[in-house]
């Protein structure tokens, strides 16, 4: 309650009154505004996370060697960088593929190019024999573009409601796989297919989904893959065998 002595010119009659109605929309428009505040800084901070951390500084060239330990790779000195830590050759030429796959995947990442450490892009080249897959996997950390060199490709990915997309597609032609979705390229062609992927991380991750589950080298136990395919423990096995890395 407010007590105002008549003789004090601030008093009931110089001050603004307030209906219950008004007080009641202002306290609606509070409300109404805390749900817009919290979106915005729910999309202020999932953007801050879709890629790499942004750099602080012109260059940190990847200190490969380094002991130290940090999300990414300690910065080389300054001295130390040259022209060879942004320079790679290895995407000029195809890539061997008389794999089990039929596919060779060539990266040009930070491991290979120490330049990009902060950078937040990195490239492969993909090379297909006829027939050749490059089977089903995920990259964690990145969303992948392709862009096709020679050849025909069946592309596709699987959403998280389980809704294949796919698409042939040919030289010249781009797709996209969104970041952490299970995709796949199947060159169904009589001649060599090739492709360059692009990545918004300078190190994506590659988890191939049969090697991760049937060769880890902890080995993920028989009767969880045995239920969760719903095959037998010596079929379990068998692929375990045949997707066991070479020595």
């Amino acid at each position: 309650m407010l007590l105002c002595a008549s003789s004090l010119p601030l008093c009931s009659s110089s001050l603004p009154s307030i209906s219950p109605s008004s007080a009641a929309a202002s306290k609606r428009a509070a409300t109404m505004a805390k749900p817009s505040l919290l979106t915005f800084f729910s999309l202020l901070v999932a953007s801050t996370l879709a890629a790499d951390p942004d750099m602080l500084q012109d260059i940190c060239v990847a200190d490969l060697n380094s002991a130290v330990k940090v999300n990414g790779f300690a910065c080389k000195l300054a001295a130390e960088v040259t022209e060879a830590d942004f320079f790679f050759q290895g995407l000029a030429k195809p890539g061997a593929t008389n794999t089990t796959m039929g596919s060779l995947v060539t990266a040009a990442n930070v491991e290979k190019i120490p330049g990009l450490n902060t950078l937040g892009v990195s490239m492969s080249r993909v090379d297909y024999a006829p027939g050749g897959l490059n089977p089903p996997h995920t990259h964690p950390r990145a969303t992948e573009i392709v862009f096709v060199l020679d050849g025909t490709l069946d592309v596709g990915f699987i959403t998280t409601a389980n809704k294949l997309i796919t698409k042939t597609i040919t030289k010249g032609d781009v797709f996209v796989f969104p970041r952490g979705l299970v995709h796949f390229q199947k060159n169904n062609g009589d001649v060599p297919a090739a492709a360059l992927a692009a990545f918004n991380s300078q190190f994506p991750g590659t988890q191939s989904i049969a090697a991760t589950l049937f060769a880890a080298t902890q080995p993920v136990p028989d009767i969880v893959l045995s239920k969760a395919f719903q095959i037998g423990t010596r079929d379990v096995k068998k692929i375990k065998s045949r997707l066991a890395p070479k020595k």
